[in-house]
């Protein structure tokens, strides 16, 4: 690893900016995966790390996808009007 590298590497990782779209939801993906262990089980420092990794990463794919779609039933409206059985996702 040379000098350049090693300043793109912060404490919980890889700087999010630094990811392509394919890393950065794999890494999207294995937080959100662990995150429930880590609220019940994890350290408080753990939980720390995890909660401002989380917050890099899902910062910077709402940066990258500023017009993203929006499920209706995802809203506060949506889930309002939503009936019993029906998925908040469209196609699900």
């Amino acid at each position: 690893m040379n000098e350049h590298d090693e300043r793109e590497i912060t404490a919980t990782g890889i700087d999010p900016d630094r990811l392509d779209d394919q890393q950065l939801m794999k890494e999207l993906e294995t937080i959100h995966r662990t995150r429930h262990d880590t609220l019940l089980y994890g350290s408080n420092d753990a939980l720390r790390a995890h909660n401002e990794r989380m917050a890099q990463l899902e910062g910077e794919w709402l940066r990258r996808n500023p017009r993203r779609p929006v499920a209706a039933g995802r809203t506060r409206e949506g889930a309002r009007e939503r009936g019993c059985g029906e998925s908040a996702t469209p196609g699900v």
